[in-house]
């Protein structure tokens, strides 16, 4: 699951971002309004937690322009003021729960895990792609009828492909998704693990899936023809 935090207090974003990271959740992160929505307008986020005070654009404007675009992610607000006016705007703009700063973390937890409950009702679980099938649920990848092992990481860089499949995902947007906003695209790290990852799902396959755009990125995609990279 990946979540957005949406927080121009560093510290309160450093603290959500590193207990989520412990749960097991994939998370980015913005500071300001205009960020959040670039970032929402590339990435299939399955949740966003939402500041109201953010500078830019605040969060309840953030909040309806998400949904105006019909994008249907579950939205927690967070809010410094217990009042009923902020509850009720952020409400109407379209998110789904609000929480009061200071809250528990625990708190924030279960509030994440029922919404992320509800919508499991409503959205497909599988990734296909060709014969790749990646099941968010219980995180098992089949190509065919063979069951591929991945890494944490793999596993985070094939589910984050798989979800814009035919469409080119840059380093720079691989390297802030998997590795955080201060990745150092001067590394060669996304290169060994697209080569992992090519290793695991296209060996042994004459179809590949795994194609490189060169001084570009990568995409992942299925073509009626083998090609060769």
């Amino acid at each position: 699951m990946t979540i957005l935090v949406v927080e121009d207090e560093i510290k309160i974003t450093r603290f959500i971002k590193k207990g989520l990271e412990m749960e097991h959740y994939t998370v980015d992160t913005a500071y300001d309004g205009e960020e959040a929505l670039d970032k929402i307008e590339i990435n299939d986020y399955d949740l966003i937690i939402l500041d109201i005070m953010l500078p830019k654009i605040n969060g309840i404007e953030v909040c309806a322009k998400v949904r105006e675009k019909k994008i249907e992610a579950p939205i927690i607000m967070l809010t410094a003021k217990d009042t009923v006016d902020d509850r009720i705007k952020g409400l109407d703009a379209g998110a789904d729960d609000y929480l009061v700063k200071p809250f528990a973390f625990g708190e924030l937890l279960a509030r994440i895990r029922a919404l992320l409950r509800r919508e499991k009702t409503t959205k497909a679980t599988k990734l296909k792609v060709g014969d790749l099938v990646l099941d968010p649920a219980t995180h098992e990848v089949f190509r065919g009828d063979k069951e591929i092992e991945l890494s944490s990481k793999e596993y985070r860089l094939l589910d984050y492909m798989m979800r814009r499949p035919g469409n080119v995902c840059t380093r720079t947007m691989i390297g802030e998704h998997i590795w955080g906003y201060n990745f150092n695209d001067d590394s060669n790290v996304i290169d060994v693990y697209i080569s992992y990852l090519r290793k695991k799902i296209d060996t042994g396959f004459n179809k590949k899936l795994i194609h490189t755009i060169r001084d570009v990125g990568y995409k992942i995609q299925y073509k009626s023809r083998p090609i060769n990279r």
